[in-house]
């Protein structure tokens, strides 16, 4: 049976037919939709949000530990949060199969770094596939769990953004029933305390010694001999790329397991051709190991070192000259810079946030990372998940060293999801350590900009059953925090207030912003809770308006002015009636409908 499928959709169903029975992961572009499409197949796989990638990986691994074939996915600098327990894991290896999906962003189309995971793989010293198309990701995810169990090793599958989201046929299968493997009590396997992990430590190392051999003879390393003095030596999607480029004119050494490298392969080829390309998107993982095998080649000498490798950055590097293609006209394309929804509940909060001076904005991951742009500029840093309250709290122990007569306030702010991420703990060190921070939960009912997905706060799990909708008043609470306060952030004058009283304190508090997602598909709970929310809209009184554009300051997209007529308006099909702007205009002349 043949299926169009993203490789995100072909990563799950390789799971299916692998027969894994649990998967975990926490959302984030561009591995999201691999646990979204797990979770279709709930008859055979339990499927599970983590509440963060840490938690994601290590549910999945105590799943593997019992004995069943399990799955954790994440985002790249996801993995960096999931490093802990990978490193420790290959240590003890797993019981049964476990695979690890990475999904890196060369090109950060959503992602605050360009970290190239491939790297991890020697690093913790596991084998690592690299998938190029959809079939690939069903494929090499079915060999994964193979090698997993074994060779009694965690793998890395890594996948890039064009790799998770780009659709191809898929040539599938029917679902492989894996017995649950037996689990026996082994301290000396999975007690890693230093006695046991120096005993394991000989035991990755011979792992990797078979798994040279393994990769050597894999068929997923292997060489397309077009009898060209041209070699080209690619991974993942860039092999498909160059091959676009370059279609017969050269040889071609396809990589697809990279950790080990099959050394003996790769020296054999450079051997048989005069000229070597190598072809790889962020680091010259594959180029370093063909030039200690000792033979020159043409890679980040030629190819650019960030962003992602497509078919025309190719054929211009290597000729120096692009594709045949239409060019479209740059005056007729209108700047739409990424902006807050109309309706957003964090636009309001924004709007206050800044119009504060002496005031630090220690932000977030999120789609309230937006606060940081025009017209808001209420956002001063954007690190980490989770970092916004724990930095907030280290910069505000600075700011009061100084002896300022008014020492700079800081406000963290961080989203619901993100709070439950890793959020907790740093609030935890504010209440501990009593900084004077004002931290902000953008609590909008749902984990906004993965697209989505459920977490601890929406009362509902990934497979739609009810859950406990976790109350952020009391967990500030049991962090130590006395000043807590819960607020609508529509309500400007509320807002305003609210700031006021935090930034008076001389202890540390928690805001609160309740409001759903204005694109969120209601519960029945948000229905009773949000009576009428988006239920209507706003226009302008073109009678009343004076022109002063101070209702553009609310960043509103449905909000445009009209420069020959010097009026507002608002377009009726993006309004939804959340009335900041009836708030900000100074002759009431927004109105409701």
């Amino acid at each position: 049976m043949k299926k169009l499928m993203t490789g995100n959709e072909a990563v799950a169903r390789g799971a299916w037919e692998a027969g894994v029975k649990y998967a975990s992961a926490y959302p984030g572009t561009p591995s999201t939709e691999i646990l979204e499409t797990i979770a279709e197949y709930k008859a055979d796989i339990k499927a599970e949000w983590g509440v963060n990638e840490k938690v994601a990986f290590e549910a999945a691994m105590g799943a593997a530990i019992a004995g069943a074939r399990s799955l954790a996915a994440m985002k790249h600098v996801g993995l960096n949060v999931a490093a802990d327990p990978l490193f420790s894991l290959a240590y003890t290896g797993t019981n049964g199969g476990f695979v690890v999906i990475t999904a890196d962003e060369p090109g950060q189309h959503s992602s605050q770094n360009e970290q190239d995971n491939r790297n991890y793989a020697p690093f913790a010293k596991v084998p690592l596939f690299e998938p190029g198309d959809s079939q690939e990701c069903r494929d090499m995810v079915k060999e994964a769990f193979k090698v997993s169990e074994d060779y009694d090793t965690p793998v890395l599958v890594r996948l890039t953004t064009r790799t998770s989201h780009s659709k191809g046929i898929v040539e599938c299968g029917d679902r492989e029933e894996v017995d649950i493997r037996e689990y026996r009590k082994d301290a000396a396997k999975y007690v890693s305390v230093p006695a046991h992990a120096r005993a394991r430590r000989l035991v990755v190392e011979d792992r990797m010694r078979r798994l040279a051999e393994y990769s050597e003879a894999s068929p997923l390393n292997h060489v397309e001999d077009n009898r060209s003095e041209v070699g080209v030596i690619a991974s993942g999607t860039a092999f498909f790329f160059a091959k676009e480029v370059f279609g017969s004119t050269a040889s071609y050494l396809k990589l697809g397991f990279t950790n080990p490298m099959p050394v003996r392969k790769i020296r054999d080829f450079c051997g048989s051709v005069k000229k070597i390309y190598v072809i790889e998107e962020n680091d010259p993982i594959i180029e370093t190991q063909v030039r200690l095998a000792g033979f020159d080649c043409l890679g980040k000498n030629v190819f650019p070192f960030c962003g992602e490798l497509t078919s025309d950055i190719i054929r211009r590097s290597v000729f120096g000259s692009c594709f045949d293609a239409l060019e479209a006209d740059p005056a007729k394309v209108v700047a739409r810079p990424p902006t807050l929804c109309a309706g957003c509940p964090h636009r309001g909060f924004f709007y206050e946030l800044g119009r504060r001076r002496n005031v630090m904005v220690s932000g977030d991951i999120g789609c309230y990372t937006l606060g940081f742009a025009e017209p808001y500029n209420a956002m001063d840093t954007c690190i980490c998940m989770g970092a916004s309250i724990s930095a907030g709290h280290g910069a505000q122990q600075v700011f009061d060293m100084r002896g300022d007569e008014k020492p700079r306030r800081v406000v963290s702010v961080l989203g619901d999801s993100t709070f439950f991420h890793t959020g907790i703990n740093s609030l935890l060190m504010v209440g501990y350590n009593r900084s004077r921070t004002v931290n902000v939960i953008l609590d909008n009912r749902i984990t906004g900009m993965t697209g989505h997905q459920q977490n601890p706060g929406s009362g509902y799990t990934l497979g739609g059953d009810r859950a406990p909708d976790l109350d952020f008043e009391a967990l500030a609470r049991a962090c130590g925090i006395s000043n807590v306060r819960t607020i609508d952030p529509n309500d400007l004058k509320l807002v305003k207030e609210t700031l006021d009283w935090a930034l008076a304190l001389d202890e540390p508090s928690v805001i609160i912003t309740r409001w759903p997602c204005a694109l969120k598909r209601f519960s029945p709970e948000d229905k009773a809770e949000f009576e009428g929310a988006f239920q209507s809209r706003y226009r302008v009184d073109r009678e009343l308006c004076i022109g002063c554009k101070a209702c553009l300051r609310s960043g509103c997209p449905a909000i445009a002015f009209d420069f020959a007529g010097k009026k507002s308006g608002i377009d009726p099909d993006q309004c939804v009636g959340c009335g900041v702007c009836a708030q900000i205009c100074p002759k009431s002349a927004i109105v409701r409908e």
